[in-house]
């Protein structure tokens, strides 16, 4: 066992765990650096031709398994995804390995490489044999992972899944999607008026990390770049193109502690405004706290094309 931070989640029968806190094995992301392919493709164009367009994915995971010092068993496919996250073994699909990652609390997952080959055109084109649409919105693919501590029940095993998307050229000016991004984030602390970045990093911080007491509320904001909110057009079946442009939520988790809002942002209010992004955090209460805790807290940033990434902070709670 490590850093077990003894708060109790279930106080009394009929309460239930916070799902934006994480106190076991855990996929907090998945992010991929091509989370979409654009393609020039017509009724001549060949498998080859096809090939020729696309290029390796490079996927990262971020994993948390607090409670426990251990590797992570895994194993990894890339299919078309079923409805629970996992590969249907009777349609095309490609293992990507198995083994075991050390403790990603202390060691991040090596990042995994779907190879653009004739495996990855295989699954397209299964994927386009069962589209109605005939590839018009694209065709997915996505990578399946099932995760489990080393030593422990697979029948504990969990899964985790991320889809990516291969589009055609439609209209012709559509370029990829790029996965959004943070530029920092805003914070206060107990409403004082004073804003300041919060310093970014993973538990342990390297560096000067926020400091609070128990039970102190602390806001925080991401703040986008310029640009991060892509706008994009895509095909309608009346031969049309429709252009919108993007939205992006938020999704907070801890170790410890507890959010106001735990999933932020999104399209506009009744009227016409963005949906707030910032939301609050409280830290643990003394009687939770025994000694200097550090708490990690993931912001996972996505779009509604596929688009991930994650910020993270560690902030330290000390005795009051």
């Amino acid at each position: 066992m490590k850093r077990a931070l003894p708060l109790v989640i279930i106080a009394a029968c009929g309460k239930f765990e916070d799902p934006a806190v994480v106190v076991d094995l855990r996929p907090i992301a998945i992010a991929a650096d091509h989370p979409e392919q654009v393609i020039d493709i017509d009724a001549q164009t060949t498998a080859d031709q096809v090939l020729a367009q696309l290029v390796d994915t490079t996927v990262c995971v971020w994993l948390s398994d607090q409670n426990f010092e251990r590797r992570i068993r895994w194993s990894a496919e890339v299919c078309n995804l079923t409805g629970a996250d996992r590969c249907d073994h009777a349609r095309p699909y490609e293992s990507l390995g198995s083994g075991f990652w050390e403790d990603p609390d202390t060691s991040p997952a090596p990042c995994l490489t779907i190879p653009a080959d004739g495996n990855l055109i295989g699954i397209l084109y299964d994927e386009l044999q069962h589209d109605t649409l005939h590839g018009l919105g694209g065709e997915y693919v996505g990578i399946s992972l099932k995760l489990g501590g080393d030593g422990a029940d697979p029948a504990l095993d969990q899964y985790a899944a991320k889809s990516m998307l291969v589009s055609p050229r439609i209209p012709a000016d559509r370029t990829p999607n790029q996965n959004p991004r943070v530029d920092h984030i805003d914070s206060q602390l107990d409403d004082d008026g004073n804003t300041f970045a919060l310093p970014l990093g993973g538990c342990p911080f390297q560096g000067s990390p926020l400091q609070v007491k128990p039970g102190t509320k602390v806001r925080m904001e991401p703040i986008e770049p310029d640009g991060v909110r892509e706008t994009y057009s895509v095909p309608t079946i009346d031969g049309q193109t429709r252009t919108f442009t993007e939205a992006l939520t938020y999704q907070w988790l801890a170790t410890a502690g507890k959010f106001s809002d735990s999933s932020t942002g999104g399209g506009h209010d009744a009227f016409g405004n963005l949906l707030p992004v910032h939301t609050e955090w409280t830290a643990p209460p003394a009687k939770d706290i025994h000694g200097t805790t550090d708490i990690s807290i993931w912001v996972i940033q996505r779009d509604e094309r596929l688009g991930v990434s994650l910020t993270e902070t560690c902030v330290v709670v000390t005795p009051p």
